[in-house]
């Protein structure tokens, strides 16, 4: 395989010997893939990033797991090995572990889907590393610099498993901004990118991602499982989209002809992607956009009395940190509350959260309240959580969360 040049091969990681606190020990051995720093007691003094950590417990000073360190980040050591086993950390190692992941997403591939996450940073035993499959692109976002040594046998890897032609890198801000590396945001690692929006198929409904320039990897693919959701609930409906970014819910509904659907996003460039990707799919009903701020437009429309058959507010991590909880609280309460203005009689409202700080407890809750005391009888039709393509594999891995609640006035 021929990778780009830019990619140095030359790291050789150490192996270093950690020994953990009781706490830190309790936390590794109950499968979490975090060890911060104060759980840290004894490290080598030359620890470097990507060096391997064979981390020991305190109690029986034995092996307990193996992990990658992380010199630049509170967390410490990020845990690929959570068991006490003797192991290889080498090419095979994690090829089985893709492989593993692979075949969880099975099902998935199974429908007319060809886009699909293969892995999941922490939750597939990869942290602080996502890879997303569009058609034949893969997109591989690195959030640390503990995957620099071992970058080019997980690109094998992943490339003979998905069998993707093209690989592009993409890269955290704080990679961006380093200077130990020479590797580029955006650039195509492995193979040729004619266009850099790709076209893939999710549920049967055509979609593009701009895989260079576009958030995250290009595109949002945790949702995949509610767009297609509310795609069947909006055929002969009327659909408001809140911060649809590049028109997911509203194109599923398009192609699932819903008569009317508004699309509303801060960003006007998002909103004309929306436009295209509606058009990638035969629709018979009206496509609107309307950009600005998702909370004037809701009031605008409820001064108006403009009601929908199907509302879907699905909004940006509103904490991403500890101290802005509470207002995000708020928030989700303030849009549950113009959600219920906005819904028609017996229509539904799907109201969503992405903000990991906030509980699928508190979240519900926050949405039950606000609508009992809106005074309208409704029904809780489901409550959904990640696709099948985001496992959660420990409690911080679960940040999706949506219900759908049906009114019966």
């Amino acid at each position: 395989m021929n990778f780009s040049s830019s990619i140095d091969w030359t790291h050789h990681p150490k192996r270093l010997a950690v020994k953990l606190t009781a706490k830190g020990e309790n936390y590794v051995q109950q499968g979490h893939p975090w060890v911060f720093s104060e759980s840290i007691i004894k490290v080598n003094p030359n620890a470097k990033t990507g060096d391997l950590a064979i981390v020991f417990g305190k109690r029986a000073n034995k092996m307990i797991g193996i992990g990658l360190y992380d010199a630049k980040s509170p967390i410490r050591i990020k845990m690929i090995y959570n068991e006490s086993g003797s192991v290889q950390i080498d090419d095979s190692f994690f090829l089985r572990k893709i492989e593993q992941a692979y075949q969880k997403r099975v099902l998935l591939l199974r429908t007319k889907t060809n886009s699909y996450r293969l892995l999941f940073g922490e939750n597939d035993g990869f942290p602080s590393l996502i890879a997303d499959v569009y058609a034949s692109v893969l997109v591989v976002k690195l959030y640390s610099e503990i995957w620099l040594p071992y970058l080019k046998t997980i690109l094998k890897s992943l490339i003979s498993i998905s069998k993707c032609k093209t690989v592009v890198l993409r890269l955290s801000r704080s990679l961006q901004n380093s200077n130990t590396h020479q590797l580029k945001d955006g650039e195509i690692v492995y193979g040729t990118l004619i266009d850099e929006v790709v076209q893939f198929v999710e549920h049967g409904v055509n979609f593009s991602a701009n895989v260079i320039k576009g958030h995250k990897t290009g595109y949002f693919l945790d949702h995949r499982e509610n767009r297609r959701q509310v795609g069947l609930l909006s055929k002969n409906k009327t659909v408001l989209d809140v911060f649809s970014y590049a028109g997911g819910f509203s194109v599923h509904a398009l192609a699932n002809e819903a008569t009317e659907v508004t699309s509303v996003d801060i960003s006007a460039q998002a909103l004309e992607i929306a436009i295209q990707n509606g058009k990638l799919n035969p629709y018979k009903g009206k496509h609107f956009v309307k950009a600005g701020d998702a909370f004037q437009i809701l009031e605008e429309f409820i001064i108006s009395k403009i009601t929908f058959d199907v509302v879907v507010i699905d909004p940006p991590s509103f904490a991403k940190q500890q101290k802005e909880v509470a207002l995000a609280k708020k928030k989700y309460a303030q849009l549950a509350y113009l959600g219920v203005q906005l819904t028609a009689k017996g229509g539904i409202l799907v109201l969503a959260s992405c903000s990991s700080r906030v509980s699928s407890i508190s979240f519900y809750d926050i949405n039950a309240q606000t609508l009992q005391n809106c005074n309208r009888p409704f029904s809780i039709e489901l409550k959904t959580q990640h696709d099948i393509d985001h496992p959660i594999g420990f409690p911080e891995g679960a940040y999706l969360k949506s219900a759908y609640y049906r009114f019966l006035d």
